[in-house]
């Protein structure tokens, strides 16, 4: 089944549309907040903070900690991230270009808003963002990886060959 998914070019075709509706979906939320211009993600942490009371709190103790001692003190440079983060994971994944890596990164974003109490769409994204990474290259084969990674590897693997030659000093 791995392999189905992973190699199979009509398998590649669903990816695409997937890939689609997720990084529509980044890009949107992301410019919006770039465009907006009142982004602060100081407030949306401080929202988390006030979950994790109750006798079934939404935020847990151990990413509260995390919160209070490590986001909020630098929540200008976290809405930062957050906004661009988006915008840059909804265009690789519409452009198909790093598209792991940018599925990657936005399931790390859903599980950071998971973990903060916001569930909305993030579980199905999560999900799906999961499913692009399971696929490997194949959810790139129509896009812009498809040209990309052989280029970067084919170099990467031409410096690594003239790092093994040895060096000739005339002396």
């Amino acid at each position: 089944m791995m392999n189905f998914l992973r190699t199979n070019k009509y398998v590649a075709g669903l990816w695409v549309i997937i890939r689609l509706y997720l990084g529509f979906r980044w890009l949107t939320s992301g410019w919006g907040k770039i465009v907006g211009g009142e982004f602060d993600a100081g407030g949306y942490l401080q929202g988390a903070i006030a979950q994790t009371t109750g006798e079934n709190p939404a935020v847990q103790g151990w990413w509260a900690t995390f919160l209070e001692t490590v986001a909020i003190p630098n929540a200008g440079l976290f809405s930062v991230f957050v906004m661009w983060g988006e915008v840059l994971v909804g265009l690789g994944l519409i452009l198909g270009i790093f598209t792991n890596l940018a599925a990657l990164m936005g399931v790390v974003m859903n599980f950071s808003f998971l973990l903060s109490g916001t569930f909305s769409t993030n579980p199905q994204m999560a999900i799906l963002g999961i499913f692009i990474a399971i696929a490997g290259a194949n959810a790139g084969r129509y896009g812009l990886d498809r040209w990309v990674m052989p280029y970067l590897k084919e170099t990467w693997n031409q410096r690594v060959r003239k790092g093994k030659q040895p060096e000739t000093n005339a002396a």
